[in-house]
């Protein structure tokens, strides 16, 4: 400082060319500084999908990410170097300020006693003196949230905090430090955006990260932040559910030797575990574990019933967790695309069978995105093509032979043997019933054409069903409910929102859909025609002509009935009175066609029942064996 003021006769400016002096001799630590921040950026990409990978499992993040670290020979605390030098430099100018102005020469001109002055004691004008420093801090803020290489990926709210703490504090203690602290402080933070607009010249990020990379990790990232998450303030009954989810966790957790576990996304998915479930309690002794994401699921009253049957109740975003920590022999799932998003197969136990139970008949390469099945290790099919699909898949892309148990289908063997026992009484006395069921996917019935088509329906002498999809119900409740409360007023139209019950399906005398897996159930139970309205039709693998194999969705559509396009609905009734005068002849068409393609009728759960024994049973050996 002294040899500044010698060169500038003046202490205000000697302050200046210290703080520029300072800024030149730490030149080294900043370009440092400066490319570990963008090492740092550089393998966020890495470091959040590992976040998303082991979503919620904080030991085993921390523990990836210094593996990274040490990859990318990174060091967390080399970034507070700076700040720490900053500090010492600071404290070493207010020292050395107040030293200075003992000086005669310094003391006695204008400027030394004009920056000796402590603004929170003089006031008045020199209240401008901590104004300036906290907008020095504010334009510095500003240009580093926009422009700092970690700063600028850091979230809004993170910016806006570490804004008001660095203008605050500026503000704060440029009331009680001197005026040429303050000069010192003001210099330095202008100098600090002249360095970063400079090493970000020469030092380029974008040449040097993956910012499309970047921008996936968030967004996988925020998808999983988002699961559940809610704007409002939690009701005591949903304060209720956490705790018990909470207990639920460890209580999953604290049972050893798990052989078989269910999962269910919500109550009405039993069914299509049910007649597995139940040959699995009446033939072995074996503990169902059964995890369900609905607090309501019937499966809690079961399991009060029934002391070999332990229900879990686990929230979507806890599950991720969970699973990935699944230490069960056998785990049984409708919900695919396994490994693709945000459910993972256990990293525990790399041994852990992963069987995907099929909850409809139809074409998964249609219907299903391309690779949902890939990382199954068993899949239970239902019928013939489903099989043929799988296969056909596996030769074009060279994937490995999954295990495929020719089941058949549960769902539709406990509807069948129902339909037997049931006494068949109309859903309405004197009155033939429609029953109308649409998919769930972009363009469906309830999207497109509901009402067109209701009002085609309710002048005619007929008992109207209409049966939203289980996903409308998950996803668009309030939907739902206007819908109900909208025809509430009509005798012959009853909207039904609670899908566990199946008696309406048995119960009709037609069926009109768009392209819903129910049509398979309906129509081989209980041998009525099907309606079918084109509307867009549901296709989640774009690329499903490239097996070469008509998908069973399509090829239906003008066997199991006849189909009506949505601009010709006026045709409506005149098709519906022309599938009711044939109903016979349909009735054998479609008893012959389920006889060709689904496997095993009346005996898909014994057939699957006692591949889950023997699978167990062969699990147990090998274990023993390796013990040994």
């Amino acid at each position: 400082m002294n040899i500044c003021y010698k060169l500038c006769q003046n202490y205000g400016l000697a302050i200046i060319l210290f703080t520029l002096i300072s800024k030149i001799v730490l030149l080294p630590i900043s370009i440092w500084l400066q490319y570990n921040s963008i090492k740092l950026v550089k393998m966020q990409p890495e470091l959040n999908f590992v976040k998303a990978r082991y979503y919620g499992d904080k030991e085993k993040v921390a523990e990836e990410h210094s593996k990274i670290y040490k990859e990318y020979k990174y060091n967390p605390f080399i970034s507070i170097i700076p700040t720490i030098i900053q500090l010492f430099l600071l404290m070493g100018v207010i020292e050395v300020i107040k030293v200075g102005m003992i000086d005669p020469d310094i003391n006695m001109s204008f400027m030394g006693i004009m920056l000796s002055f402590i603004p929170a004691k003089v006031g008045g004008l020199y209240f401008l003196s901590p104004t300036l420093a906290a907008l020095s801090a504010l334009i510095m803020c500003i240009c580093q949230n926009k422009s700092n290489v970690i700063q600028a990926e850091q979230s809004k709210w993170s910016q806006v905090l570490l804004l008001i703490i660095s203008v605050g504090l500026s503000l704060y203690l440029g009331f009680f430090v001197s005026v040429g602290v303050a000069i010192y402080w003001i210099s330095s933070n202008l100098l600090a955006i002249v360095q970063l607009y400079v090493l970000n010249f020469f030092i380029n990020p974008k040449k040097h990260v993956d910012y499309a990379k970047l921008e996936e990790s968030k967004k996988a990232l925020d998808e999983l932040d988002n699961i559940g998450k809610t704007h409002r303030k939690k009701t005591e009954q949903e304060k209720e559910n956490a705790r018990r989810e909470k207990e639920d966790y460890k209580r999953f957790f604290s049972v050893v030797n798990k052989h078989i576990v269910f999962y269910s996304e919500s109550n009405g998915f039993y069914k299509y575990f049910s007649g597995l479930i139940e040959f699995l309690l009446n033939k072995t002794n074996l503990i169902i574990h059964y995890i369900t994401s609905d607090p309501n699921d019937n499966i809690f009253k079961m399991a009060e019933d029934n002391s070999r049957v332990r229900a879990y109740y686990i929230t979507e975003k806890k599950l991720i967790t969970l699973m990935m920590k699944m230490d069960a022999d056998v785990v049984l799932m409708t919900m695919p695309d396994l490994e693709l998003f945000h459910i993972k197969r256990s990293y525990v136990r790399k041994d852990v069978e992963y069987i995907f139970v099929e909850h409809g008949l139809g074409s998964v390469n249609l219907t299903f995105r391309k690779e949902s099945l890939d990382y199954f290790d068993t899949i239970f099919s239902p019928d013939k093509k489903q099989t043929e699909e799988i296969r056909r898949r596996e030769e074009l892309y060279h994937l490995p032979n999954k295990n495929i148990i020719e089941s058949g289908y549960f769902v539709l063997d406990d509807m069948m043997e129902m339909y037997k026992k049931m006494e068949k009484e109309p859903l309405f006395t004197g009155k033939k019933s429609i029953l109308i069921a649409p998919s769930y996917h972009d363009g469906n019935i309830v999207e497109s054409c509901l009402d067109d088509v209701m009002e085609q329906l309710t002048n005619l002498d007929y008992y109207i069903v209409v049966r939203p999809h289980p996903q409308h119900i998950r996803h668009r409740k309030e939907q739902m409910e206007q819908l109900k409360d909208k025809y509430k007023d009509y005798e012959n139209v009853d909207v039904q929102l609670d899908f566990s019950a199946t008696d309406t399906v048995w119960r009709a005398d037609l069926l009109i859909t768009d392209w819903s897996d129910i049509t398979f159930e309906f129509a081989f139970c209980t041998h009525q025609p099907v309606l079918f309205i084109n509307t867009p039709m549901k296709c989640m693998n774009p690329d499903y002509q490239e097996l070469g194999i008509v998908p069973m969705n399509i090829e239906i559509r003008e066997i199991f009935g006849t189909s009506l396009d949505t601009d010709k609905l006026d045709e409506l009734p005149e098709k519906i009175e022309f599938l009711f005068e044939n109903k016979d002849k349909y009735a054998h068409i479609i008893d012959d066609y389920a006889g060709a393609q689904v496997y095993n009728i009346g005996k898909s759960a014994e057939v699957a029942g006692r591949y889950i024994v023997d699978t167990l049973r062969e699990k147990k050996k090998n274990k023993m064996q390796g013990e040994f």
